[in-house]
């Protein structure tokens, strides 16, 4: 009875369910018309040697200092990303690095989540199996961060 009051307005509103847990899988999303679509500011924090951690994250304003701001669109693959962080990272330019992405986001307590999410190479000897994800396909939503590893 409380849980349908709930939902019918009264009390506080029930929390989002847990990411990736229980859902049905997403039909592949439409292309955007860059053309016509606005895109959207993607924060990027860089690290060398592995990811930050959810607690360099704890405080609002207070993130990693080794940021990029991206404006691109939530088809952007993983290949894409690689290529326009290699423009600002020397250590993503380096022929053997590996760029390890990861989306950070806030749980239902507020506290954020860094979560690993695919792989690229800087200069693949051939297709790797994560260079065509998108940014949608992995389940990016618009405020999320991207936490790339440079190893």
């Amino acid at each position: 009875m409380a849980e349908t009051a709930r939902r019918q307005g009264g009390g506080r509103p029930l929390p989002p369910p847990p990411r990736g847990v229980n859902q049905p899988p997403r039909p592949k999303p439409e292309p955007v018309d860059r053309e016509k679509t606005c895109p959207l500011l993607l924060r990027v924090f860089t690290k060398t040697g592995g990811h930050h951690s959810q607690e360099d994250y704890a405080v609002r304003g207070k993130e990693p200092k080794d940021e990029v701001q991206i404006y691109t669109w939530k088809d952007a693959t993983l290949r894409e990303l690689t290529d326009l962080v290699k423009e600002v990272s020397v250590a993503a330019r380096r022929r053997n690095a590996r760029l390890s992405f990861a989306f950070v986001y806030p749980d239902s307590h507020g506290r954020f989540i860094v979560k690993e999410v695919g792989q690229t190479m800087s200069y693949p000897n051939r297709k790797q199996p994560d260079d065509s994800k998108t940014l949608s396909e992995l389940r990016f939503e618009i405020g999320d961060y991207l936490d790339v590893a440079i190893y």
